[in-house]
């Protein structure tokens, strides 16, 4: 079977990391009778020297149109200018909201051979597993109004934090559906003993664990 996979390696470590992943993909595909068409394009700060912007039209539609993104890093000190109108990021967040990518799946597990190399103590480490999920296309990255304005009392900047239901509703039951496959067990991090936005969170989580009786819920503040 073939697969059409986009390759945006981006800035920084990001082309080495792809670099590495194609040579994954080839190993695969040669022990599972696979083959990969593979596009490359460019994306954050290397897509801003070449064409001035962070993610360009045509790479995302390239991107709706792929089976898969192998996506690398984006930013760097050479971007690292606070008040540069177009940021690396951009093209991260904006290929997020442009795919739809709402869930951050990471796992989390310690092999054996690397313990002793993190400057976490190895008796913390051991029999770590666990899988972190990170809502993407909401929250204080898209909220509005976001922006910076100047006053005859100095400068001014604002974030807005907003989410909406559908929004929490989708990422929880990707976790509790998650949760399920492992131990039963799910954390719902947030903080609901400030933010309106969380106290909203923690609500729906409680009223979602109702349709998930073989799932533990506890929640922690951040």
């Amino acid at each position: 079977m073939n697969y059409d996979i986009v390759l945006l390696p981006g800035d920084g470590i990001g082309p080495e990391v792809v670099a590495e992943g194609v040579k994954v993909l080839q190993s695969v595909g040669n022990r599972f009778q696979h083959t990969f068409s593979l596009t490359r394009d460019v994306v954050g700060g290397a897509a801003i020297d070449a064409y001035g912007t962070a993610l360009r039209p045509e790479t995302l539609d390239r991107c709706k149109g792929c089976d898969a993104i192998l996506f690398g890093a984006v930013g760097g000190p050479k971007w690292d200018d606070p008040s540069a109108l177009v940021r690396p990021e951009d093209g991260l967040l904006a290929l997020r909201k442009g795919m739809g990518f709402y869930a951050n799946i990471r796992p989390v597990k310690v092999h054996p051979l690397l313990a002793d190399s993190s400057p976490v103590k190895k008796s913390v480490l051991e029999g770590v597993d666990l899988i972190v999920l990170r809502e993407l296309t909401g929250g204080l990255y898209f909220g509005q109004p976001k922006k910076r304005w100047l006053t005859q009392r100095g400068r001014r900047g604002v974030d807005t934090m907003r989410y909406t239901e559908r929004e929490i509703n989708r990422i929880l039951r990707v976790g509790f559906e998650v949760a399920r496959t492992r131990q039963s067990r799910l954390t719902s991090v947030d903080k609901a003993n400030v933010l309106e936005t969380s106290r909203l969170w923690r609500e729906l989580a409680m009223e979602m664990a109702l349709a998930y009786p073989d799932v533990t819920l506890e929640h922690i503040l951040v």
